[in-house]
């Protein structure tokens, strides 16, 4: 079991986000994940670095950790093979430490751009079709591809991954967790009800992964705010207060989510969140996602008036209780989760270039740690 920071770009400038990146692989994080927004949640305390580039500064100024995205959404603003090819060039800075996230998105990513933001069932057929794109070109084929919504012609990645990149894609209800469970390579789930989300999420993922004759691999999150009190709590989450308005999906403009926000009671916002004052609060909030919910990797998601302190602490009394409630069953690693594209897609509409060779799929040792 791992164990990740979650950097958050809608509160945070990336300069310092870099710095927290840094600060958790010095405190014994595994694994340091990025959010991929175009827009924040609220337009007065926020921030919107652009991801990709943040994650080539963290590549160079750490070693061990894992890097990954906790989502970037490859339907709209972004295509599927430039993804592949931004995933691609990170894993390589990175020396093979990239994990590939991946969600259908919110509004607020895409018509910004002028991109529409169709309903889930169109979105969700988008990402069959760019996750098969995505995986074809990380395995090192020349791809021609004519779907529904995308269209390839002889793409193939010249600065290739070195090794395998897993493709994990957001799940918060059944038909979209067996969706991720066909057809990408692990799944990310928010936690809130552990049993909950077991019997919702990750039951169905396993169940579909499993037919499709793959492992499993589950990366579970959980947001907490770190604080002596409401008044704090308000403080620490300023930012991330739009994610609990009315209608987030679909908005656009971080002003109406702040006006929204803002005429909520500051009591039912801070209540959708896991809100604890010490250490001690933090191991409670986390470890059903260790005992229970037997994830792969779990995402610590902390909200704080100071994150290096907050990194500090977690890396000094917060995971190495977590650790010690680790099942003695090594769990399944990442770099084994790739199967043959054929038995994550199904049948394809494309076809690759006749006698292109498909590239050796080299397998990394996990970062020690």
């Amino acid at each position: 079991m791992k164990f990740a920071w979650l950097c958050s770009h809608e509160s945070y400038q990336p300069e310092d986000l870099v710095t927290q990146a840094v600060a958790a692989e010095a405190a014994g994080f595994d694994a340091v994940l990025g959010s991929d927004h175009f827009h924040p949640w609220v337009d007065d305390t926020s921030a919107a670095g652009f991801v990709w580039s943040w994650l080539g500064a963290v590549a160079v100024q750490t070693e061990r950790v894992l890097l990954g995205t906790s989502v970037t959404s490859p339907l709209f603003h972004y295509h599927p093979a430039l993804v592949a090819q931004m995933a691609a060039t990170t894993d390589r800075l990175s020396n093979g430490r990239l994990l590939l996230g991946v969600g259908t998105g919110e509004a607020l990513n895409e018509r910004p751009l002028g991109f529409p933001f169709p309903g889930y069932a169109e979105r969700q057929a988008r990402m069959q079709e760019a996750l098969e794109i995505m995986h074809r070109l990380l395995q090192g084929e020349k791809v021609t591809f004519h779907g529904e919504y995308y269209t390839t012609e002889t793409a193939k990645l010249y600065s290739p991954p070195k090794g395998s990149v897993p493709i994990l894609m957001a799940a918060g209800g059944p038909k979209s967790a067996a969706f991720a469970g066909t057809y990408a390579d692990g799944l990310i789930t928010s936690v809130k009800d552990p049993a909950d989300t077991v019997a919702k999420v990750i039951e169905p993922y396993r169940k579909a992964s499993t037919e499709a004759g793959k492992e499993h691999q589950v990366l579970a999150t959980r947001w907490t705010v770190l604080a002596d009190g409401p008044d704090q709590a308000w403080q620490a989450l300023s930012s991330m207060r739009g994610l609990r308005a009315p209608g987030r999906l679909e908005a656009t403009d971080p002003a109406e989510l702040r006006i929204k926000a803002d005429q909520m009671d500051r009591a039912e916002v801070l209540g959708s969140y896991t809100v604890v004052p010490d250490a001690a609060g933090l191991i409670a909030a986390y470890q059903p996602l260790v005992t229970d919910v037997g994830a792969d990797i779990v995402s610590i998601q902390v909200l704080s008036a100071d994150p290096l302190a907050a990194i500090e602490l977690i890396g000094k009394e917060v995971l190495p209780k977590l650790r010690s409630w680790q099942k003695v069953q090594k769990p399944q690693s990442l770099e084994r989760s790739r199967v043959p594209p054929s038995r994550l897609t199904g049948p394809s509409r494309s076809s690759a270039e006749p006698g292109a060779a498909r590239a050796r799929v080299r397998l990394r040792p996990p970062p020690a740690g």
